[in-house]
């Protein structure tokens, strides 16, 4: 659906600032008063324009929201000599406080309180309107306002939340439901059962508009939707059967992630098939930025881009000569990768250091940079977020295929062939049963998912059935930094719930429950 108007999605536009001491405050004295903000279907476009720009913070896809969680929990080691960045979280001295902490929470909000704003004031700029064609536009912004505040929310109740469990989301405490732009709320959390039903209407609401505008297009044959910048239907059920998957309800994480893989519009991009004569179309995914298998992406360009995903475990800006590591891959999650699978040499390379201690150790090297970008504009290390691909699908159908009340393994396995069957030099075959399914699933979504921000919520969801429950235990290995290098943290620390930020807790009015510490 690569339409004129969602051109203009890549220019950076905010059209609403917020400011307040708390994230949860929507209209400062600087931003635009609600009445006279977007009156026309030119403020709409430009809101939405906005609502985007947001969502390329450093704070959010581009940066914190995506290696945050892996950084904390196992998944690298922090090099002797580091910059310090993201230590806090390294070391597991979180707070409330903690800066980290207070700018994701802001960064989601802010872009929640935006999507109030046009949900609240897109009616009647719809009434306006007698052109058809602007008509179907405003329609589908508003299916892509809903999926984006859905993905917001969804983010908060990963990372500020505990693990959704069936038996006691009525009671437990979720997030504030920010659900009006201009209309006082309390500022109170929902229960998680609440807040994630807020998530599921949004995301019905999303899924049946864009359906029915991507129809339009596919009719008109002009209709493109892997690698997309902005949402789709397939970004709607893509992130719902995330959800599901984290709700327990296994049939409708099968039924959303079928939807998305049974579609004609997206493809798994191969690691064994050539793209050119020097790499791979999963290299290419990496490289340039442009897949089959990508559902959505953060759009940057060279003029308009967010944070430096690879920054952290190259630093090769630091001189152009040496790397500079702030972390480095952890030893047992390079001994997972077999020699015949091809996304070791797509993730990981031994590259000269630049440390006077003279660390030699294979670097994360899936986020070097966009080609285009380092080649044509000496930028590296941006690499445009894909925070739904199609492999994470095939991963969360095979788990619900195991996790459902009648279990089927026969066809968790097909699953995982399927997806590893484009990522090794030959075979990849597996054989999912009873004993083994969380084990091998928390493996393969590793070898898959590294670095993209998931292991966190991993380990916490899966709790004692993710080797009963004992979390994660470091030990030391090559010029690691001695001070979190032998932390051992059981999946119930409660530090696998991010604190609310204090200043939410302090601010005039605060109903705002803080979570146990």
């Amino acid at each position: 659906m690569k339409m004129t108007t969602h051109i203009k999605h890549l220019i950076v536009a905010l059209v609403v600032a917020f400011t307040a001491t708390s994230c949860l405050d929507k209209e400062p004295g600087s931003a635009i008063p609600t009445d006279e903000a977007m009156q026309s279907f030119n403020d709409a476009e430009q809101t939405v324009t906005g609502i985007y720009a947001l969502m390329k913070s450093s704070a959010l896809w581009s940066g914190y929201l995506t290696l945050l969680p892996d950084v904390q929990t196992d998944l690298v080691y922090a090099v002797e000599g580091y910059s310090n960045a993201m230590g806090q979280f390294w070391q597991w001295n979180i707070r409330p406080t903690t800066s980290e902490v207070e700018s994701v929470y802001a960064a989601l909000y802010g872009i929640i309180a935006n999507c109030n704003l046009y949900l609240e004031r897109i009616d009647s700029v719809m009434s306006k309107q007698t052109d058809d064609d602007s008509i179907t536009t405003l329609e589908q912004y508003t299916g892509e306002v809903y999926a984006i505040r859905a993905l917001c929310y969804s983010e908060l109740l990963k990372l500020y939340c505990k693990a959704y469990n069936p038996a006691t989301a009525e009671s437990d405490l979720g997030v504030v439901l920010r659900k009006s732009f201009s209309k006082p709320e309390p500022a109170r959390r929902a229960s998680m059962k609440e807040s994630y039903d807020f998530v599921v209407k949004d995301l019905q609401q999303a899924e049946e508009i864009l359906a029915r505008i991507e129809e339009l297009y596919s009719k008109q044959g002009n209709l493109t939707l892997y690698s997309s910048y902005y949402m789709t239907s397939y970004v709607a059920h893509a992130l719902h059967a995330r959800v599901a998957l984290y709700m327990q309800d296994w049939q409708s994480a099968i039924e959303h992630s079928t939807e998305v893989i049974e579609s004609k519009y997206y493809r798994l991009s191969a690691a064994n098939e050539a793209y050119t004569n020097t790499m791979s179309y999963f290299d290419y995914m990496w490289t340039n930025d442009v897949a089959t298998e990508t559902i959505w992406q953060v759009g940057f360009t060279q003029t308009s881009y967010g944070g430096a995903l690879g920054q952290s475990f190259l630093n090769f800006t630091t001189d152009y000569q040496y790397y500079y590591p702030d972390y480095v891959p952890a030893q047992w999650v390079l001994d997972l990768y077999s020699g015949s699978d091809l996304r070791y040499d797509s993730y990981f390379a031994t590259l000269p250091t630049g440390y006077a201690h003279g660390l030699s150790w294979p670097l994360l090297v899936k986020y070097y940079g966009n080609q285009n970008f380092i080649n044509n504009g000496f930028i590296y290390h941006v690499s445009m977020p894909k925070p739904f691909r199609l492999a994470e699908q095939y991963l969360i159908r095979a788990e619900a295929y195991c996790r459902s009340t009648t279990p089927n393994y026969s066809l968790a396995s097909k699953d995982l062939v399927a997806l590893r069957s484009t990522r090794f030099v030959s075979g990849g075959g597996i054989s999912l049963t009873a004993d083994n399914c969380i084990e091998q699933i928390a493996e393969e979504r590793v070898r898959e998912l590294y670095m993209e921000g998931h292991r966190l919520q991993d380990i916490k969801r899966w709790g004692d059935l993710y080797r009963g429950g004992e979390g994660f235990t470091r030990t030391p290995q090559a010029n690691s930094l001695e001070e979190g290098s032998s932390l051992s943290v059981r999946a119930d620390h409660p530090l696998f719930v991010w604190p609310i930020p204090q200043h939410e807790i302090e601010a005039p009015g605060s109903e705002v429950e803080q979570n146990k510490l």
